[in-house]
């Protein structure tokens, strides 16, 4: 359903974080930066279309992925190429791997870990289990795979699923297509350099040990119902956007946080009523500096922020529109805001009133 609003439509500036937004236009060319008010304070053009996100890193430059052509047919988020811009829009860096997908990070070292798809072998595939029977990719099976590579582009680490996961323990979602296993769609580097990843058809999240490529924590939960995003907190927990598609009762969306010690949920949002809140694909969540959290409800192109007690202090709904797969729409993958004084703004935009 189309909204009846665009803009924003919620603001009280006494208790939102003031900041700047940053998202991208699923469908379009540019990364958009934008003031309390809805007001679009800066722009980057992309010399091809977004693949799904951008964000900025602390020097102030957007890092970004555009799509190739080249990549395999017939999966969902596919990129190709990472870009890194400049305030003005110059082109710093860049990699190309057209197997790149989804997810892709900064890390502290200055490397850059992503995720790309292979093709497993035969008897690789035979091990994944679930979804649906015949749906594979012209008899193949496309596993996740975590690649790392330096700023001159030599490859330094890379993690495949079928040498390090457990590829019986867990079964795709009985909707799923065996095209891919397990459509990973966040790599999360921490600061030690272990990555946290999420397995949306498994609903799955895992932390990955960067020196012994190991699988050393996981939660599995099918009520997350593909699951985006998960970030670790400052104190330790993980948030994540649990989309809750798929489920057997009517389905809505909830932003959750998790002690991963004892996997237990200690505060989620939800709509009220709950199926006001509800996005089946993409969306993300932030916990900001004051608190309070942003989150993308993706689908509907709606960014929203919410206090831990669940009210909305600021709201804003995309009215940029694009053609994309999925017909012409103001989807949005994922969003994040910056504070007026952070490293990545930098003093370059004063806020508004």
């Amino acid at each position: 359903m189309r909204p009846l609003q665009f803009g924003v439509t919620e603001w009280d500036p006494g208790r939102a974080l003031a900041g700047f937004t940053l998202f991208s236009p699923l469908g379009g060319d540019e990364c958009l930066l934008i003031g309390m008010r809805g007001e679009v304070r800066h722009q980057w053009r992309l010399p091809a279309t977004i693949a799904n996100f951008g964000y900025l890193l602390k020097n102030g430059n957007l890092l970004v992925t555009t799509r190739t052509e080249e990549g395999p047919k017939g999966l969902a988020a596919d990129g190709g190429r990472i870009l890194e811009l400049d305030w003005g829009g110059n082109i710093v860096w860049e990699h190309t791997d057209h197997f790149l997908h989804h997810d892709f990070n900064r890390c502290p070292n200055g490397n850059t870990v992503y995720l790309a798809w292979s093709a497993m072998s035969e008897s690789d595939a035979k091990k994944a289990k679930g979804g649906i029977p015949g749906s594979e990719h012209n008899g193949h099976i496309y596993e996740d795979v975590l690649r790392e590579v330096t700023p001159e582009g030599e490859l330094v680490w890379e993690w495949y699923m079928h040498d390090h996961f457990p590829m019986d323990k867990y079964e795709l979602r009985h909707n799923q297509s065996r095209l891919e296993f397990a459509h990973a769609n966040a790599c999360h580097v921490q600061e030690d350099g272990n990555v946290l990843v999420s397995w949306r058809s498994l609903d799955l999240i895992a932390l990955i040990d960067r020196q012994t490529s190991k699988v050393i924590w996981e939660m599995h939960d099918r009520t997350f119902g593909g699951q985006h995003d998960p970030r670790r907190l400052e104190n330790g927990n993980i948030t994540l956007f649990a989309n809750g598609s798929d489920q057997p009762r009517p389905e809505f969306s909830r932003v959750l946080e998790i002690d991963p010690d004892k996997k237990e949920v200690v505060w989620e949002y939800k709509g009220t009523p709950r199926g006001t809140f509800y996005s089946p694909r993409i969306s993300g969540a932030q916990r900001l500096a004051n608190g309070n959290t942003l989150i993308c409800e993706g689908d509907s192109g709606r960014l929203f922020e919410v206090t831990i007690g669940g009210e909305i202090v600021w709201e804003y709904v995309s009215p940029f529109y694009h053609n994309a797969p999925l017909g012409r729409t103001n989807r949005i993958f994922r969003a994040r805001r910056y504070a007026t004084d952070s490293d990545e703004i930098m003093g370059r935009l004063p806020l508004a009133v």
